[in-house]
């Protein structure tokens, strides 16, 4: 253990010349403790990748001046030769004629395309850190036993990858090398190239940790870590300094945009800490999550609630019958009902006579209703949404207490109430134009003096 650690930055970390000079200072001050770096795509490169296969698609064109322009500029900037991207660049030109010819771009075409901004970022950084003397080699994520199943744009990575992963990255590090590989990709055992879907380049460096057993991964973004509430929302909100990985799954979930609940799962099965820092703040000491506290810090006996998040565009269901009074398969009946149009339930809360749920707006529920309608009456309701708490189980009664009273002051009505088996997360529903400042009264009421 310890002797090595994971360092992931995300694409505007690597946008331009000036943020990779500026990535390549933080990497210089943890060289001793052996770093391997994953990187993203820079900028919005990404996007320009996907609007170059439509455009050859629609007119038969093969354009990447956008993203000529953007590499061979930072090269420049960087003083270094670009015979480095040059073959790189030959390939995208030839399957953007090729997609212009077939005038089609499947699943597993565009992974292929999309595949070309992380090869290029590595391929850049890994050549400026050899340019001042650090011995850096650009990996594709697949030389590095990263294999997943055909699931093209949502791969899962196979079971294998948890050996092949070390049996690839440990040798580099022994041989003092610092491996520079791309994030959120993979191939599949056709050999053809996958991307790793939703969180995917945090999955990427989280498996590289879990599965080296190294001592933890940094996931380096733009935002202080894990925050007390959304930034745009509460003025104030403060930087949470240590969650679990329970926390931190709650907190993604509803709403905080700081690591995806995948990518954390390699990390959960390893206990492998993972530290949220801002690159662009390095002094902040961030948020790390990991799988147990230690209440010694006083910032957590003092408060009951880590953090305060909301996840807008809700519809609530009430669902009421008599028939339910001591009917077993009554519950049963109504779960299979949305199990059967693949409606995913976000939060539940029962009575003797009726069931309520809510669910995402994004869902068509026509369907839905007139099944449920044979068996009870049905009511939805539009235009919610769930303000969840993460807090200390130990002080629910205190922190629902005071809830309620925010609410009652500000004149909000609390309409549903649930606390997840999870125990770290209480979840109520209110009107989606009453959040925000449900929010920041909570945030007020919780956080500040």
């Amino acid at each position: 253990m310890g002797y090595m650690i994971v360092m992931k930055f995300g694409g505007s970390s690597v946008a331009d010349a000036s943020r990779i000079r500026h990535v390549t200072d933080i990497v210089q001050t943890q060289l001793d403790r052996k770093p391997v770096l994953l990187l993203s795509a820079m900028g919005d490169t990404t996007d320009h990748l996907l609007e170059a296969g439509s455009l050859a698609i629609k007119d038969g064109k093969t354009e990447i001046t956008h993203i000529e322009k953007l590499h061979l500029a930072t090269m420049k900037n960087l003083n270094i030769p670009k015979e480095e991207i040059k073959s790189l660049l030959d390939e995208l030109i030839r399957l953007l004629s090729g997609i212009s010819l077939i005038k089609e771009l499947s699943p597993m075409t565009k992974d292929y395309l999309v595949s070309f901004g992380e090869r290029l970022s590595v391929r850049i950084v890994a050549a400026y850190l050899k340019s001042i003397g650090i011995n850096a080699k650009a990996f594709d994520a697949w030389e590095m036993g990263f294999l997943s199943n055909s699931n093209y744009t949502q791969g899962e990575l196979l079971k294998e990858s948890w050996d092949l992963i070390p049996a690839k990255v440990l040798p580099q590090i022994k041989g003092n090398v610092l491996p520079v590989i791309t994030g959120f990709l993979a191939k599949d055992d056709k050999g053809n190239i996958t991307t790793l879907g939703r969180g995917g380049s945090d999955l990427s460096a989280t498996m590289i940790a879990a599965a080296c057993k190294a001592e933890e991964v940094q996931i380096w973004k733009d935002v202080d870590g894990i925050l007390s509430a959304d930034p745009r929302i509460v003025k104030n909100a403060k930087p949470v300094q240590n969650v679990t990985y329970d926390e931190a799954a709650e907190l993604a979930y509803f709403g905080a945009q700081v690591l995806h609940p995948r990518a954390m799962r390699p990390c959960m099965k390893t206990g492998t800490p993972v530290l949220i820092k801002n690159s662009y703040n390095i002094e902040a000491p961030g948020t790390i999550i990991k799988q147990t506290l230690t209440t010694k810090t006083s910032e957590l006996k003092d408060l009951p609630v880590r953090a305060i998040t909301s996840k807008h565009n809700v519809i609530l269901v009430d669902i009421v019958s008599t028939r339910m009074l001591g009917q077993y398969g009554f519950l049963e009946e109504v779960f299979s009902v949305f199990a059967k149009h693949h409606i995913s339930i976000d939060m539940v809360a029962t009575s003797e006579v009726s069931v309520s749920l809510t669910l995402d707006e994004t869902y068509d529920l026509g369907e839905v209703r007139n099944n449920l309608k044979k068996i009870a009456s049905v009511e939805v309701k539009t235009g919610k949404a769930i303000i969840s708490i993460i807090g200390d189980v130990k002080r629910s009664s205190e922190i629902l207490a005071r809830t309620f009273k925010v609410c009652q002051q500000i004149g909000i009505n609390v309409q549903m109430v649930s606390q997840g088996a999870s125990k770290v997360n209480i979840g109520f529903i209110v009107n989606d134009d009453e959040a925000a400042e449900a929010v920041k009264a909570l945030h007020l009421d919780f956080f500040e003096e």
